[in-house]
């Protein structure tokens, strides 16, 4: 076959599949974007919203999409200061318009958040907290734009509720002293012991449900959370020691409920017995470290009388802890395990220590110390 033959087969084909509809040509488009990188992928992130005509105020909704929908991100444009992003939706008819870009989240961002929860899926939440007010879920514990992955809506009659899993202190940007106030302040804190709360901010690492976002992991300042500590325990909390983790001892979690973001309302949890960790607000850091708990609770239940008592209490004894997390819960019946990262007094050094909870002939709680607390 000639050159010239060939050149003409090639062009009659082409053709015919120009002719013959946009299914194919749609797929080699769709495949050529991926290939050299034109378009990239896009989750939306809020409960609903619709692709509009374009990003002026009078636009037409074109169709609504839904949290956790997949699109296509083909261009972005800002607009009086706010982001815009050209999208394709995967419907029937690949319908385009334009989004506000605070709805999605980009695929690179996604995928992040996905290894930050791969990185932990095997381990146990710590505590539950929820949202104050609308919050930015970053990536790591600053606030640098860069590492903002999504905003979490907080709007309405629901506040977001988490899983943490961990947390972190980062000292406070600290302002200059005026000179003239400088020998006070330094006889002032020469005398008094210094506090947690006004050296550090907290950040805490946290767990979503996909109700809720689709990232699901990632870091939420802690002046935006407050910790739900259950009501069946919240009495036994006081001002100079808050309590900062939680383990039902009934069902191994950190709430005798499940999590639930459709109510603002605080549940009344069923009374049982209950592992704490709690902390002082006395800084405390070794090495610049601050620890995660200085105090370990085991609170029983009488069913009987139907009330608390104390079968632990580190605070109690005069035992000196410096933990950090994570916390391991394990066993079922009436012995269970629990396992913390104690810092040895002497030594200075992290050592694992496992403690064991059982019950004795009069079925009540008892905790049996490991060696050399």
């Amino acid at each position: 076959m000639t050159f010239k033959k060939t050149v003409i087969i090639l062009a009659l084909l082409l053709s015919s599949l120009l002719m013959g509809g946009c299914g194919i040509v749609d797929i080699v488009r769709e495949n050529t974007s991926s290939f050299v990188g034109l378009t990239e992928t896009g989750t939306v992130i809020s409960k609903s919203v619709y692709i509009r005509s374009s990003y002026a105020v009078v636009a037409a909704d074109l169709l609504e999409v839904k949290r956790g929908e997949t699109i296509e991100i083909l261009s972005e444009e800002e607009f009086t200061n706010t982001l815009w992003y050209r999208v394709r939706a995967f419907d029937e008819v690949s319908t385009e318009g334009w989004i506000e870009a605070q709805h999605v989240i980009k695929g690179e961002s996604l995928e992040k958040s996905k290894a930050l929860a791969e990185a932990v899926k095997d381990l146990q939440s710590q505590a539950v907290g929820r949202l104050r007010a609308p919050s930015n879920l970053r990536l790591s514990p600053s606030q640098e734009d860069s590492n903002i992955l999504l905003r979490l809506d907080n709007s309405g009659d629901n506040r977001v509720a988490f899983e943490i899993v961990d947390w972190e202190y980062k000292p406070k940007e600290q302002e200059p002293k005026e000179p003239e106030n400088a020998e006070i302040e330094a006889a002032k804190e020469g005398k008094e012991t210094e506090k947690l709360d006004e050296k550090y901010d907290v950040w805490y690492k946290i767990r979503l449900d996909p109700s809720v976002s689709p990232a699901p992991m990632g870091w939420i300042f802690g002046r935006q959370v407050d910790l739900e500590v259950p009501t069946d325990i919240i009495y036994y909390q006081t001002n100079a020691r808050k309590f900062v983790a939680w383990f039902s001892l009934d069902n191994n979690s950190v709430s005798g409920n499940t999590i639930d973001n459709h109510d603002s309302d605080v549940k009344v949890t069923k009374p049982g017995s209950w592992l704490i960790l709690s902390r002082t607000n006395e800084v405390k850091a070794k090495d610049g470290i601050e620890p995660d708990f200085d105090g370990i609770l085991v609170l029983g239940f009488d069913t009987y009388n139907e009330e608390h008592y104390t079968a632990y209490n580190t605070a109690r004894e005069s035992i000196d802890i410096w933990g950090t997390l994570p916390v391991k819960l394990e066993g079922a019946g009436d012995e269970k395990t629990f396992t913390v990262n104690l810092r040895n007094s002497k030594t200075g050094e992290m050592e694992s220590k496992q403690f064991v909870i059982y019950k004795d002939k009069n079925k009540r709680l008892r905790v049996r110390e490991p060696e050399g607390l």
